[in-house]
């Protein structure tokens, strides 16, 4: 079917004195670009079933996206909506987490980081749960379910993955090198999140303790704290080298065709 081009409402970058659309931007951000690295595998997985799950993850991930891209739009108002936020945005106004915006890297590579991200989604949502906005609470307890398997599942992986073959477990700890020196942004706060109360600084000690018992049943040695220089920025607009590319790559349809519809 052909495409009818129509004109589509400019992004509008939240201002600073609306710290819970920030944040809820920040939220929807590290979903969406963690979905759309999953999505590389699509087709491309070591097996069918793996092929299936982590397509459905990703799904997961975009679904949760496009929720919080909603809520954010609504409180915005001006024209934005949820297409607007995701592919009208230049690379400083995305605020998503370093570590998602890496590039796939090997099975090993994925399956941890999402068991790294999860780990801490997991926990976030839970604290999201008691924010005052009843909509970003609900959207945090939906959510959460579907973080539930997906730490069952990459955690399940980690393991397998970690305590297998020696080449195998080679993978995993070169994985757990390139990684972890992102994790610590995990919990560094962004101004948004000291404004509406949501410091995920708390939430550290909890996510080390499941990520240290998952990492040592899988044979893999657990950083010592202090070892390693960790890289933040993303939560305020400084990224790596590795989400320009793929934003062009996410974005080139909607700039090259302004509000097409199919």
């Amino acid at each position: 079917m052909p495409m009818n081009q129509q004109p589509h409402p400019q992004a509008t970058r939240p201002p600073d004195s609306l710290p819970w659309t920030d944040l809820i931007l920040q939220l929807a951000d590290t979903a969406l670009v963690l979905g759309q690295r999953n999505a590389e595998w699509c087709g491309h997985g070591p097996v069918l079933e793996q092929d299936i799950a982590i397509t459905n993850i990703s799904l997961d991930l975009v679904g949760q996206a496009r929720l919080l891209y909603q809520l954010a739009a609504d409180r915005l108002g001006g024209g934005a909506t949820e297409d607007s936020l995701a592919y009208l945005r230049t690379e400083r106004e995305y605020r998503n987490l370093l570590l998602v915006e890496q590039p796939r890297g090997d099975w090993g590579q994925t399956v941890l980081r999402q068991f790294l991200f999860t780990q801490f989604q997991h926990l976030q949502y839970e604290l999201l749960l008691s924010c005052p906005l009843d909509q970003l609470a609900a959207i945090a307890a939906k959510s959460r379910k579907e973080t539930a398997y997906h730490l069952r599942w990459s955690g399940e992986w980690v393991i397998r993955l970690g305590d297998g073959t020696e080449e195998s477990h080679r993978r995993m700890r070169h994985a757990l090198g390139e990684l972890w020196r992102f994790t610590g942004e995990l919990f560094a706060a962004s101004p948004c999140e000291l404004a509406c109360g949501m410091d995920p600084a708390g939430l550290q000690p909890v996510w080390l303790d499941q990520v240290t018992a998952v990492l040592r049943e899988a044979t893999l040695p657990v950083p010592a704290p202090g070892e390693t220089f960790m890289q933040t920025g993303g939560k305020l607009g400084r990224h790596s080298e590795h989400l320009g590319y793929l934003l062009a790559e996410m974005q080139v349809l909607q700039r090259t065709y302004p509000g097409a519809t199919w």
